[in-house]
C-alpha cells in the first residue's frame, strides 16, 4: 500500500486537542493512523509548518444567493437586508448558475468538505450532484405566518424537495425559515415530513426586532410585513423572546441547528438545552458584522457548554466563503476564545450537527475527512492566526 506520512507543529487530533509530535498516516486521504513521531524514521515523514486539521464543516450557507456578492450594502440591519435579497432574486439564470459553480469551487479550495445549505429553489441541484463537497440541503419553508398561504407553500416546496433529493451523497430535510415567518400549520407539516434522524435548521434571534416582535409586538416587523402586502393582525406576542415560540413546534428528537443567534442570551441557550440534548448552534461572524454590525455573546455559549458550529452564510452577506476567515474574525474580535475551541466548532461539532460524524470531522481511523494545513506560525497562535492561510492536502 502507498501510505503517506505527514506531520506539522500541531495535529488537531480526535480528542479535539492541538497535539504536538504526531504523525498522520493516510492513503490518498483515508486515515490509517495518527501516532507519535518517535515511532517513525524522521526521513520517512513529510514535515510541514503549521497545523493539520480535518476538512472544515460549513453548517450554514445559501449557495443559491452566490450571484449577490457585492450587490447588497453592508451595515443596514436585517430588515433592510431581507428586502434587498428579494430584489436581487430575478437575475439572468446564466449569471446565477456560474456564481453557484464558482462558490462551490471556492468552498472546496478553502478546505470545506461539507455544507449545510439553505435552498428555496432548485438552482443548486445540478452543482451539488457533481460536487466534491457533501451537501446537507435544507429546503427552507415560510408562509409569513399566513395560514391562507400554507397549502400553497407546501406545494411549492414539495417540488424543490423532490428535485434536491435525487443527488447521491446529499441529504435533504424540510426546515422552517425563522420563528417570524412560519405558521403553526407549516411547522406541523415540517415535523411530519422529517424523520427523527434529520437535522433541522432555523434562523434564530438574528436581530433585536425579532425578539421585540415576540415579547410585546413592537419593533420593525410590522412595517416589514406591510411592505410585502401582509399583516400581523392574528399574531399575539408571547412575552418571551422568539426562540421560546419556536421550540414547541420543533421536534426535540431531531438535531436542531439554531443559526446566527446574534441576540441569544445565556437564559435562552439554557432553555434550548433543557428542551433537547440534540441542540447545536451555528455562528456566522462575518455575516453578523455585514448585516447587523454586531456579534453574538460567545461567552454565554462557552459558559453553557453549547455545541457551537461555524457557517459562512451567503455571498449576499459575506465577502468570501471560508471557515478559516470566520475563525480569523472571531479571533480578531473575541481573542479570549482559544483556537483549539474554534477548531472544534469548525470540524467535530459541525460534523455532529449534520450527522456526518461517522466519516467527517476528525482524523478517525478508516475515515476520509479531508486534510487541511493551516499555514501558521505556531510560536504565536493568537498573533499569527490573522496571517494564516489554508492549504487543502486531501
Amino acid at each position: 500500500m502507498n501510505y503517506s506520512k505527514i506531520s506539522a507543529d500541531y495535529i488537531f487530533t480526535v480528542d479535539g486537542k492541538l497535539t504536538e509530535d504526531q504523525v498522520l498516516i493516510h492513503e490518498r486521504g483515508k486515515i490509517i493512523s495518527c501516532e507519535p513521531t518517535q515511532n517513525h524514521d524522521s526521513a520517512t515523514i513529510n514535515r510541514m509548518q503549521g497545523i493539520l486539521t480535518p476538512g472544515f464543516i460549513n453548517t450554514h450557507c445559501h449557495l443559491e444567493l452566490s450571484h449577490m456578492k457585492g450587490r447588497i450594502n453592508s451595515g443596514t440591519g436585517l430588515l433592510s437586508f431581507l428586502k434587498s435579497v428579494v430584489g436581487y432574486r430575478d437575475i439572468e439564470q446564466e449569471i446565477i448558475d456560474q456564481a453557484i459553480i464558482d462558490a462551490d469551487k471556492e468552498m472546496y479550495d478553502n478546505g470545506i468538505v461539507a455544507v449545510g445549505d439553505i435552498s428555496n429553489k432548485l438552482d443548486t441541484a445540478s452543482v451539488k450532484r457533481d460536487s466534491k463537497i457533501h451537501y446537507y440541503t435544507f429546503v427552507e419553508m415560510f408562509d409569513f405566518m399566513q395560514p391562507s398561504m400554507t397549502e400553497q407553500t407546501i406545494q411549492q416546496y414539495t417540488e424543490v424537495y423532490k428535485g434536491q433529493s435525487i443527488h447521491g451523497h446529499n441529504q435533504v430535510a424540510y426546515v422552517p425559515h425563522a420563528p417570524y415567518t412560519v405558521s403553526e400549520g407549516l411547522y406541523a407539516y415540517i415535523r411530519q415530513q422529517n424523520t427523527d434522524k434529520a437535522t433541522v435548521s432555523i434562523h434564530n434571534q438574528e436581530t433585536v426586532h425579532e425578539n421585540q416582535l415576540f415579547v410585546d409586538g413592537t419593533g420593525g416587523f410590522k412595517d416589514f410585513y406591510e411592505g410585502f402586502g401582509f399583516n400581523l393582525n392574528g399574531f399575539k406576542p408571547s412575552g418571551k423572546p422568539s426562540i421560546y415560540a419556536a421550540l414547541p413546534h420543533l421536534n426535540s428528537s431531531n438535531r436542531n441547528l439554531f443559526v446566527h443567534n446574534t441576540t441569544s442570551t445565556k437564559a435562552d441557550i439554557i432553555a434550548a438545552h433543557e428542551w433537547s440534548d440534540k441542540v447545536y448552534w451555528a455562528t456566522c461572524a462575518n455575516a453578523n458584522l455585514y448585516i447587523e454590525n454586531t456579534l453574538p455573546d460567545y461567552q454565554a455559549f462557552l459558559d453553557t457548554d453549547a455545541r457551537m458550529t461555524i457557517g459562512t452564510d451567503s455571498l449576499s452577506s459575506n465577502w468570501q466563503l471560508s471557515i478559516l476567515e470566520e475563525i480569523k474574525t472571531i479571533a480578531r474580535y473575541k481573542s479570549f476564545i482559544p483556537l483549539e475551541t474554534m477548531l472544534q466548532w469548525a470540524t467535530i461539532n459541525g460534523a455532529n450537527a449534520l450527522g456526518y460524524e461517522d466519516h467527517l470531522g476528525s482524523f478517525r481511523v478508516g475515515t476520509s475527512p479531508g486534510i487541511n494545513l493551516l499555514n501558521i506560525d505556531t510560536s504565536d497562535l493568537k498573533g499569527s492566526i490573522d496571517q494564516s492561510s489554508v492549504i487543502r492536502l486531501a
